[in-house]
């Protein structure tokens, strides 16, 4: 009951229907992978920088990767004609067997015979006519060499040089960087973040202005004050005695902050007082600043000017006279309306005479939250987390401590004076530091590097 019916047989397919069955599958998967599009997608890669790069910078990396490594393949190419493939070798070695390897103690090895029908010239391992010829075994007692590992192939540059690729100015002599990886992590994310995201606080004095020019110190905001015409020469000699004091205790490596913090107070203090004693006029400022010897840094316009058209906001936090600075910039055509200045303002007057400067005294180690506590400028940009620092002293690092909610910070620092004594800790502190480098290039080469469009 529970059987086939006898009128049913099953009957084998023949070979030529399976054939038939096997080609219409074959041609049907052929024709859906010639109609399929092609998928463009971008590689995945673990470098966070790589990642964050267009298709253009991309392509500029390869082929600099392939010029730096078409010299070396060369070399390792002859290498391996004269010594033969791993392949070869192992096939030499399993058709020698373990006597081949033995070194027997003769101070001359016989010659190896050369192929029956090849010229004495042609060596084992060359290549003769279309194919590879085969290495022929050592003779007896012949010592065997171990084949040469094959040359190492690097995928990727070393930690650190995709910052220097892609900002070329990184490469000089004159930066130093403790962490090269760590620089480059700060500006993939710095990048990423854009303009948008990004603010720039920087110094003034000997960070925007020069140090020296042709061997001789550029005047600070104080200094064009105290050189200038209205200053009594009585008064020039007392404020030159305040610099020559307290100036080398500012620098002084071996000196805690919190050992030089009241003397510095002491000399801000005593400095403002004999600069009120001289009835400077609010109208003298401008012509004092354009007889001055001040000069800002080369790439200053390009400097400002990038900020400027990118709305970067730039933030000017010095411990000069924000009167002088502040004319410093306006006669340079660059004092846009993205620039903010905190410094010592004179007081004068309804006559516009000067009486003194006004509260609070910033000097170099208190440029940080104590002093903005009462202001709402890094309020307002609360959602601008991350920070371009530029400074030229150790009390500069604090200028962004009053920054809500910051993220990301790269601080570059220039090293103008005593480089020798203070080169270790400089590189301790800042993540960039520039040795007696008198110009902005390489901070506008990072700010090209994160403001360009990706």
């Amino acid at each position: 009951m529970g059987g086939r019916p006898s009128s049913l047989r099953v009957t084998k397919p023949s070979s030529a229907f399976l054939r038939s069955l096997k080609y219409a599958k074959r041609k049907a998967s052929c024709s859906r992978t010639e109609t399929a599009a092609p998928k463009s997608r971008r590689p995945y890669c673990s470098c966070p920088l790589l990642r964050s790069l267009s298709w253009t910078e991309m392509n500029q990396i390869r082929e600099a990767r392939r010029r730096e490594t078409s010299q070396k393949k060369a070399p390792a190419t002859r290498m391996m004609t004269r010594r033969g493939s791993p392949a070869t070798v192992s096939r030499q070695r399993a058709k020698a067997g373990p006597k081949a390897m033995k070194v027997q103690p003769k101070k001359t090895a016989a010659p190896i015979a050369p192929r029956p029908g090849s010229s004495s010239s042609s060596s084992p391992g060359t290549c003769s006519g279309r194919g590879r010829g085969k290495e022929e075994a050592p003779a007896e007692g012949q010592p065997r060499l171990p084949a040469p590992p094959p040359p190492p192939r690097r995928l990727l540059p070393p930690a650190g040089s995709w910052a220097r690729i892609m900002v070329p100015e990184l490469k000089r002599g004159t930066v130093r960087m403790k962490d090269a990886e760590q620089v480059e992590k700060i500006l993939s994310r710095l990048r990423k973040g854009g303009a948008d995201q990004l603010q720039v606080i920087s110094d003034f004095d000997m960070t925007l202005t020069r140090f020296g020019f042709n061997g001789r110190r550029c005047p600070t905001s104080y200094n064009i004050i105290d050189n200038s015409r209205v200053i009594s020469e009585e008064g020039k000699e007392k404020l030159k005695d305040l610099l020559h004091y307290y100036y080398p205790i500012e620098i002084d490596p071996t000196r805690t902050v919190e050992d030089k913090l009241p003397l510095m107070v002491e000399w801000w203090t005593k400095a403002h007082s004999l600069l009120s004693q001289q009835k400077i006029l609010k109208s003298d400022i401008a012509q004092i600043v354009k007889e001055s010897d001040v000069m800002l840094r080369d790439g200053v316009n390009i400097f400002f000017n990038q900020l400027y058209q990118t709305q970067v906001p730039l933030f000017i936090f010095s411990a000069g006279v924000g009167d002088v600075l502040e004319e410093i910039i306006r006669q340079a055509g660059v004092f846009h309306p993205n620039v903010n200045v905190v410094s010592n303002y004179m007081d004068f007057d309804e006559q516009g005479v000067l009486r003194g400067f006004r509260e609070p005294l910033i000097h170099t180690y208190n440029k940080n939250n104590t002093v903005l506590e009462n202001t709402e400028y890094f309020q307002q940009l609360c959602m601008r987390t991350n920070i371009l620092l530029l400074g030229d002293s150790m009390g500069d690092l604090s200028m962004a401590d009053g920054v809500a909610n910051m993220e990301n910070i790269l601080r570059v620092g220039f090293l103008n004076d005593k480089v020798e004594e203070q080169r270790e800790k400089y590189i301790e502190a800042y993540d960039v530091v520039l040795e007696k480098d008198e110009t902005l290039d390489v901070a506008n080469g990072i700010l090209r590097f994160i403001l360009a469009e990706t």
